[in-house]
């Protein structure tokens, strides 16, 4: 996770947990964030936020969806 901004919703990101690179699609809480595959099906959970880098910011990604 960078040291200003926590991923949030729409941001690209790096799990560096579970070795994959998702978008975040869902934060539940403050506590548990739910990422999907850039690409293909499927999702999982990150109950550490820490370990999430974002790649590309959500304003950014706009323009890729």
């Amino acid at each position: 996770m960078t040291g200003e901004r926590r991923p949030w919703v729409g941001d690209l990101v790096d799990d560096e947990i579970s070795g994959r690179r998702g978008v975040v699609t869902d934060v539940r809480g403050d506590a548990v964030w739910v990422l999907r595959p850039e690409c293909g099906p499927g999702q999982w959970m990150s109950r550490q936020p820490m370990s999430l880098t974002v790649v590309t910011p959500r304003e950014e990604m706009r323009g890729r969806l």
